[in-house]
C-alpha cells in the first residue's frame, strides 16, 4: 500500500467511523456538514484544492488529542491545526492553509464585517467565544499577511452554508478521484 492510499484509507475510515456523529448543535451530522461544504465549494466554481479543503476542513475534530465534546466544555480543540497536521505531507500547502485558517477566518470576518456575526448559527457563535472571539487589529493584520487567507475565507463561507437539514449532495466517493489527483507524491 502506498502512502497515497494510506492517507485516503485513513480519511475514509474517519468518515465511516465518525461521520454519523452529531455536528455540535447543528441539524446535520459531521459527514453531512463536510460533504455539504464541499458541495457549496463546487457550486461556487472553486478549483479542486478549495473543494477538498472544504471537504476536509473539520476532519481535525477526530484527529485531535482533545475529547470530542471539549468545545461544549469551553475548551478549544484546535481542530483546524489537527486537520492541517494530519494532512501535511499529503496535500498542497494551499489546501492545508485554507483548512488551518478556517477558524481564524470566522474570527476575522467577525472583526472586519460585524454583520457577519449575525448570520452565524448559535453553535458557531458559542464556538467563536471559545476560539478567541473577533480578532483585534493586530490579529487582523497578521491574518491578512497569510498568503492563503482569502482562500480560507471562502472555505469559511462554505463551512457556514454546510449546515442544512435534508440537503442531498454527492458522497465521499465522489471526491476520491479529486483527492487522488491532489495528493503529493512521496519522496523516493
Amino acid at each position: 500500500m502506498t502512502s497515497k492510499n494510506t492517507i485516503l484509507t485513513k480519511i475514509e475510515a474517519l468518515f465511516n467511523d465518525h461521520g454519523a456523529d452529531w455536528y455540535m448543535g447543528e441539524p446535520v451530522t459531521m459527514a453531512e456538514h463536510m460533504l455539504q461544504s464541499a458541495f457549496f465549494a463546487m457550486q461556487a466554481g472553486a478549483d479542486d484544492e478549495l473543494i477538498i479543503a472544504a471537504l476536509l476542513h473539520d476532519i481535525g475534530h477526530y484527529t485531535s488529542e482533545y475529547a470530542e465534546d471539549c468545545l461544549q466544555k469551553d475548551i478549544d480543540n484546535e481542530h483546524e491545526d489537527s486537520a492541517a497536521d494530519f494532512l501535511a505531507g499529503h496535500f498542497p500547502q494551499r489546501v492545508l492553509d485554507a483548512i488551518r485558517l478556517h477558524v481564524a477566518s470566522k474570527r476575522y470576518l467577525c472583526a472586519v464585517k460585524p454583520e457577519y456575526y449575525r448570520v452565524l448559527s448559535e453553535a458557531s457563535k458559542e464556538s467563536l467565544a471559545v476560539q478567541g472571539g473577533p480578532m483585534n487589529t493586530d490579529e487582523v493584520a497578521q491574518f491578512e499577511a497569510e498568503p492563503y487567507h482569502q482562500d480560507a475565507v471562502k472555505v469559511r463561507y462554505w463551512d457556514d452554508a454546510g449546515k442544512q437539514d435534508s440537503l442531498t449532495v454527492p458522497d465521499l466517493n465522489h471526491y476520491i478521484p479529486m483527492m487522488q489527483k491532489l495528493l503529493i507524491q512521496p519522496a523516493a
